[in-house]
């Protein structure tokens, strides 16, 4: 397949899609100073040949992972391996490793596939680092170090939120979801389906796939703004990895811009995610296939249940401020005729009983902003659907698909990344705590832009932290055994030092509360 190269140490590197690109720059730049080669075999040949440029040290291989013999050959003389495949594939590669004795390293979560193998991973003295990409990798990382920093000083964390979105930076966003793909159209399209278990409150709670999306379900990352966000699927499983036990909020989520989270809500409630394999799609245009699904599944009483619902609310909104105005100008006209002053400040009685002294030009003014959102959501609800191809007349020819096939085919057309667009990544760790007796908050954000299209941040912050890791095991300075993901100081220690020195760092601010 390749020559013998003798004492040269071998990286074995399954996966060139586009969250390889930063891994592969950087192994080939480590290639010479170190003595190793570095192997990228992936089922497209171009793709593995244009990512290793023919570089001095460098082999691209065409192969089908599921043929045992083939990914059997490369396994056995690779020295190191990382698997940047699709998760459900990354089983294949991890039984040829125990088999032959290989060390792994992969971006992805733990599952119990990988799990299972735990004994003779262990066994055989070997290492299968796993989570070690953005997230989960950098998560896990930048958290332990700031969980034990916190501990050594003698705190007790409360309340942990980690968030975390790929994105696209201000520059480049001019579409109306406010998003371009950097990585997986599939699990984009997919995301949330399982519904979300987290703590809060020191309550588990689970959030149903139609209750994730909400998008006034907001946090603030510093110089950016507001982000929405939506927990993750299984954030209780970290809790003792991360030995926050006794913390009462523990949530893992997912950042978007507050207009992409009110249009995937409406995505959902219409059942465009369904993979139910039911159209055929060769020769239908867009405009057909959004016909035929709503048909199928209530556009009419989805759009009567939700625009319609928020144009009676504005309705409502707006006759009430009127009633209020009248009685407004009422108490005025009865101030001036009994010449009393006239106090703008009226009793109410809120939804729980109780009496509020309200501010009359407040609540028109929060009146009127009721109004303006619920029109603006209305408004931008069609707008989002719209962008999606409701009328164009562009032809799909899938063949026979799934209501999910065919919003992927439009995604992936209509927000990809341009040549020159920047996708940006933005993590916000929030840490509540105490120490001495006193209570404090530290915000731990890192924002990481793309260069371009192949360049992206997605690239860099998935792709940096596996090419560190793999060079600190072949230079024996992380010598962990065992299934492991990056939670011990031993990984993250150095990874996160270079990763600053490459330019991805956080910047931390505490306050007390």
């Amino acid at each position: 397949m390749f020559p013998n190269s003798g004492d040269l140490k071998r990286i074995l590197l399954f996966g060139a899609g586009k969250s390889a690109t930063s891994l592969i720059d950087y192994l080939i730049q480590n290639l010479s100073s170190h003595q190793w080669e570095l192997v990228v075999a992936d089922g497209n040949l171009k793709l593995a040949q244009d990512k290793t440029r023919n570089m001095h040290g460098t082999f691209a291989v065409g192969v089908d992972v599921q043929n045992d013999s083939q990914r059997n050959a490369l396994v056995q003389g690779a020295d190191i391996v990382i698997s940047m495949l699709p998760p459900a594939l990354h089983f294949l590669v991890a039984k040829d490793c125990v088999e032959f004795g290989k060390n792994l390293l992969t971006a992805s979560y733990v599952d119990d596939h990988i799990r299972s193998l735990q004994n003779e991973i262990h066994n055989k003295g070997l290492l299968f680092l796993c989570e070690m990409g953005l997230d989960p990798g950098i998560d896990h990382m930048s958290a332990m170090q700031i969980i034990h920093g916190i501990r050594e000083e003698g705190g007790t964390i409360h309340s942990f939120y980690s968030h975390c979105g790929g994105l696209v930076a201000p520059e480049s966003d001019d579409n109306p979801w406010h998003y371009k793909i950097s990585w997986n159209p599939r699990n984009i399209i997919l995301a949330g389906k399982s519904g979300a278990t987290f703590k809060e409150n020191g309550e588990v709670k689970f959030l149903p796939y139609d209750g994730l999306f909400d998008p006034y379900r907001q946090v603030k990352v510093h110089e950016l703004g507001n982000f929405a966000w939506y927990p993750n699927r299984d954030s209780l499983s970290y809790i003792p990895l991360y030995q926050l036990e006794d913390s009462m909020n523990f949530v893992r989520t997912t950042l978007r811009h507050p207009d992409f989270c009110l249009g995937w809500k409406n995505v959902v409630q219409l059942k465009l995610t369904d993979e139910t394999v039911q159209y055929d799609t060769d020769g239908l245009t867009l405009r057909n296939f959004y016909k035929i699904h709503f048909e199928t599944h209530g556009f009419s009483d989805w759009l009567k249940n939700n625009l319609n619902t928020r144009f009676n609310m504005v309705k409502d909104l707006l006759e009430k401020t009127t009633d209020l105005i009248e009685a407004e100008d009422q108490a005025k006209q009865f101030a001036v005729q009994e010449g009393l002053e006239f106090d703008p400040n009226m009793l109410f009685v809120n939804k729980t009983g109780e009496l509020k002294d309200v501010n009359l030009d407040d609540l028109k003014s929060d009146a009127q902003s009721a109004v303006l959102q619920k029109m603006y959501e209305a408004n931008l609800s069609l707008k989002l659907l719209f962008y999606l191809g409701l009328d164009s007349d562009e032809p799909i020819n899938l063949g026979k698909c799934s209501a999910a096939d065919v919003l992927q085919f439009v995604a992936e057309k209509r927000m990809a990344l341009g040549p020159l667009d920047k996708d940006m990544i933005v993590m916000l760790h929030q840490f509540g705590y105490t120490l001495n007796g006193k209570n404090y908050w530290v915000d731990s954000s890192l924002v990481a832009k793309g260069e371009d299209q192949v360049h992206t941040a997605m690239a860099k912050t998935v792709g940096l932290p596996l090419g560190i890791a793999t060079k600190l095991i072949l230079e024996d300075k992380i010598t962990l055994k065992g299934l492991h993901i990056p939670v011990m100081p031993e990984v993250y220690e150095p990874v996160l030092k270079e990763l600053e020195i490459l330019g991805i760092s956080f910047k931390e601010n505490k306050k007390e509360l």
